[in-house]
Parts: structure tokens; C-alpha cells; sequence
């Protein structure tokens, strides 16, 4: 697939590789306008779309609709606050193996995600404190929902290899 790319979407994989997080379109494009030659937004964002569909690059969409990408050496998982929008790295993979286990198919997995959604340990804390059950909580979580931050607990940990 290599040789299918165009020279913006070699240098956009090229960026996503030697990050060690995901990264907003609109961040990529900061970062690429201080780094070379100017490049449009538009075109990192058509850049983005054919990576992805050439399977070269994974995406994973927050709550708040903006789109994170990252490349497919980096195999992460998170665990997702629906209240505050934190994340938390799983780590390892609970998935790992598991496609040799699938049966046949006619589809070429590129990747797969995994994401849980409910309350971080503050948010369940500020609930109880202001009589909120999780139910009104993932009700008002949707609005209040904002951009990742990675933080790492004993169930969940980073990973040089991840976000």
C-alpha cells in the first residue's frame, strides 16, 4: 500500500509513528505546519480518511466527537469517564490472541478497539455527594464530556507502546 501514497499522507504516517499518543486532526496539523513544508487542513483530513482506509492508521471518536488518530503499532484501550471525559489506558490488551480464535471471514481486520464507558473514581464521589445516581449521571455526561487525558491507575496503565 506503500506505493499508493501521496507525499502528505507519507509524511502525515511518518508524524503518527513517532508519536508516542493519539492525536487530534486539528493538533496534526499545528504540529505539521511547525515541523516542514505548509499543508493544508483539508488535505490532513482527506490524508487521515485514506489512511485509514487503506488500513494504515486507527481512529478511536471521543464523546465529544473529535476523532483521535494514532498508527496501528500502538494497540490501546481505555476506559472512558461519560462525566468528566478521562481516560484511562488498559493495559495489556484483554483482546490479545483473539483474532487467531475468530472464525474465517471474508474482512482483513486492520485493528480492533475497546472501550468502557461509566464514572472515574471522582466522578463517582462527586455524584454521591450531590445525591446524583449513575443513571442521572450518564444522562448529563454527554454535554459535559471533554478532549482525552491519559492518567494511569492500578487497573489500567500506560504503555510506551500506546497513547
Amino acid at each position: 500500500m506503500a506505493s499508493n501514497r501521496t507525499r502528505n499522507q507519507a509524511r502525515i504516517l511518518h508524524t503518527l509513528q513517532s508519536l508516542n499518543r493519539e492525536i487530534a486532526a486539528q493538533e496534526l496539523y499545528a504540529l505539521l505546519q511547525d515541523i516542514g513544508p505548509r499543508i493544508g487542513l483539508a488535505t490532513v483530513y482527506r490524508s487521515l480518511e485514506a489512511l485509514k482506509q487503506q488500513g494504515e492508521l486507527q481512529v478511536r471518536t471521543l464523546d465529544s466527537g473529535i476523532s483521535l488518530y494514532s498508527s496501528l503499532q500502538r494497540d490501546c484501550h481505555h476506559f472512558n469517564c461519560v462525566r468528566c471525559g478521562k481516560s484511562e489506558v488498559i493495559d495489556p490488551c484483554p483482546l490479545q490472541g483473539l483474532d487467531r480464535q475468530l472464525p474465517a471471514t471474508n474482512f482483513k481486520v486492520f485493528y480492533h478497539t475497546l472501550e468502557f464507558y461509566g464514572l472515574c473514581l471522582a466522578c463517582q464521589g462527586e455524584g454521591e455527594a450531590h445525591g446524583m445516581n449513575e443513571e442521572s449521571a450518564s444522562a448529563s455526561a454527554s454535554a459535559s464530556a471533554s478532549a482525552c487525558t491519559l492518567e494511569t491507575s492500578p487497573t489500567a496503565s500506560s504503555s510506551t507502546n500506546c497513547c
